[in-house]
């Protein structure tokens, strides 16, 4: 676990993120140092999966997550796992939207290839195509849509199991099953796309 979360105390975050929504000005600017560490690593995780020239930068990405999570008057935050767990599914939305323009532009209707090595490879992604991977995970929401959130936390924000399963109201052991599960047929479904 990240050294800078355990700094945190998780009910200073979930008042403020409350007092943000309420329109709080100076809530907002007290909880962007809180968490502003944590958006980076999120992002930093997001980025080590891009290619090294890619026109999107990780500070970009937090700023820009950060904007459409404080903006967005209708979430009802839970507490801070719920908002790292959103941060993540807004900044992979942010990329995905950002690649999909760039593939537009380059070459329209092609797909990339995806590489794993193996379905434990998957957890450290060495190179997976943003696009096939959210294809992928938009089937697996359609088969299971909790297994698809806990692959968005656990493989992009880094939650842990226990913050997992805080943020679905399940067991931890649940969350660390559905994990291996949902990782499984992901590699399965990546790897169909491969000769």
């Amino acid at each position: 676990m990240d050294a800078t979360r355990d700094n945190r105390e998780p009910a200073d975050i979930t008042t403020l993120l409350a007092q943000v929504k309420q329109g709080d000005a100076d809530a907002e600017s007290n909880l962007a140092p809180l968490i502003y560490n944590e958006l980076r690593a999120i992002a930093r995780n997001y980025m080590r999966r891009e290619r090294p020239d890619h026109t999107l930068q990780a500070t970009v990405l937090v700023h820009e997550a950060f904007l459409q999570l404080v903006g967005d008057s209708k979430i009802e935050w839970q507490n801070r796992a719920h908002f790292f767990a959103l941060a993540s599914r807004v900044m992979r939305r942010i990329l995905i939207d950002h690649a999909r323009a760039a593939h537009a532009q380059k070459r329209p209707g092609a797909r990339q290839k995806v590489e794993l090595e193996s379905a434990l490879a998957f957890v450290e992604a060495q190179s997976a195509d943003l696009l096939a991977l959210d294809e992928a995970l938009k089937r697996l929401a359609a088969w299971d849509p909790r297994q698809s959130r806990i692959v968005e936390m656990r493989f992009f924000a880094g939650l842990s199991f226990e913050e997992i399963a805080e943020v679905l109201g399940i067991s931890e052991r649940t969350a660390k099953k559905d994990w291996m599960m949902a990782r499984t047929w992901l590699y399965r479904e990546l790897c169909k796309g491969t000769p």
